[in-house]
Order: C-alpha cells, then structure tokens, then sequence
C-alpha cells in the first residue's frame, strides 16, 4: 500500500527564474528528480523551472547547501538566482543570523552577502560566483561541427554567448533547443543571445534542462563576461532579461564575477507525496 506524506514548499523566483524550493532537513527527498519533473509541470503541477533542495553541509566548510534539479529531472551545477532565495529563506526564518553565508553547490563554495532592511527582510543578496572558466575541454570541444560566432564561458555550468543585433527577433524555442544539444557541448550547453544597449546588456536564455526561462543568473555573469572579452561593455553590466535586471561585476583584483539582485517570495503551501 502506497504511503503519503505532507511536503512543505516555498514558490520563490530571482527576477522571474522560479523553483520550487524544499529544506530537506524538515523534509527528507528520496527521488529529486522523479519530483522535479512532476512539481515544475506546467497546469499539472506546481509550475517552476525546477526543484531546489537546501540542505546542511555535516562539516564546517559551508553554512548551507543546494542541489538543485532542472524541470526535466537533470541535475544542475550552479544556479545564481536560485542562491539569492536561498540566503532570503535561511535569514527571513530565522535558521541563521549571518549575513554573510557560505553555500555549498556542485561548482563549490559560495559566498553569499546579504542586504537587509531595517525590518528584517533581505532586500538583495550578491554572489560571489568565482572565476570565469574560458577553456574548459570537459564541456567544451574544440572541434567539431562549425558554431555560430559566440563565447564560450563556464561558470560552473556551460553557457555560450551570441551576441545578435536583435535580440527580440530571435527565435529562442528553434536555436536554443538546436545549439544546447550540438555536437561541441558534451555536456549540453545553456544558450544565451544578447544585445548591448544603452541601458545596458539585453540577453534572452535558453536554459539546459529547462528550456526558455525568464532570467538566469549564471547566464548573465556568462553574459557580461562575454562582452566585456570583446570589448562591448567595461566590467560592471546591467543584464536585462525577461523577467528584470541584474548587476554584474568582473572584479579584476581577483578575477572573481560578482552577482547582485532581488530574491521573491511568490507563495507557499504543503504538497502531496505519494511514496
């Protein structure tokens, strides 16, 4: 006889990219990805562009950890937005009172600095997203059929950048789903397409595993360090995606991309597991 039990999630989304989000120190996941796929559908589920499970590192090197599942089931590396509502749940519940955290991801340490408001709230959260990764022959090959002109940036997971002269004129859906899959990226590749502006940097992404998302966060620090290698933008960029903006700075001193922006909390509610 099949058992049921109560799950307790948060909706939460970084300018429009959205997950479902459990803390399995309350709630134990046995089959993320059989969930993942079922929780982000569209009308019959949830709806999201994946799950994200926060849990505790059991040694001292981080305060929190991620793993996190895109809507198709596939295990992500990285995923800035999703870590800025990770740092707004832990503070704003009170499982920490830090305001500088360490998270522990599939791409490593991560540090977290959180700004709050006088009542409490964590306005913006930056990442410390690390160095850029330009050659990485594990997710990028070098031959093989010929690409479209555009970067190749690694920051933690695989994105290549092409830079368009009309972003709204692109066909995200047909490109994007062809070049995630192309014969370079062995590990599948997210596809960003940009335009540099005068407000700033306008990019559209195609998300591995998830398809057309609203914004991703890895994508535009991918984004800005791409058009700053080919001298369209200095080191610091706004990146406008469908879903709002997000601040990026390269740092020089120590090559490290810093990612700055908003973390909501759209709902939450108890869900239904059938085990």
């Amino acid at each position: 006889m099949n058992k049921t039990r109560r799950i307790h999630f948060m909706k939460m989304h970084g300018v429009g990219n959205d997950y479902i989000f459990v803390d399995t120190a309350l709630y134990p996941i046995d089959n993320p990805r059989d969930i993942a796929i079922a929780w982000s559908r569209q009308h019959m589920g949830i709806g999201s562009d994946g799950l994200v499970l926060i849990g505790r590192p059991t040694t001292g090197e981080a305060d929190f950890s991620m793993r996190i599942f895109n809507a198709d089931g596939s295990e992500g590396m990285m995923c800035g937005n999703a870590s800025r509502c990770i740092g707004k749940y832990v503070y704003e519940n009170g499982l920490t009172d830090k305001k500088q955290l360490r998270l522990k991801t599939a791409s490593g340490i991560k540090i977290l600095d959180l700004v709050v408001d006088e009542l409490g709230l964590v306005e913006t959260v930056t990442v410390d997203m690390l160095a850029p990764v330009l050659n990485d022959e594990r997710q990028f090959l070098a031959q093989g059929e010929p690409l479209p002109d555009g970067v190749f940036v690694s920051m933690g997971n695989p994105h290549y950048v092409i830079f368009v002269d009309d972003v709204e004129d692109i066909d995200i859906a047909y490109r994007g789903a062809r070049l995630e899959r192309h014969s370079r990226f062995p590990e599948r590749c997210n596809i960003e397409f940009a335009q540099v502006t005068g407000e700033g940097i306008r990019m559209r992404v195609w998300e591995r595993g998830s398809g057309i998302t609203m914004a991703c966060g890895t994508g535009a620090c991918a984004t800005a360090v791409a058009a700053a290698l080919t001298g369209r933008s200095g080191r610091r960029s706004r990146v406008i995606m469908d879903g709002g903006s997000l601040d990026i700075e390269w740092r020089e001193a120590n090559d490290h991309v810093y990612l700055t922006g908003p973390a909501t909390l759209v709902y939450e509610g108890d869900i239904t597991l059938q085990e």
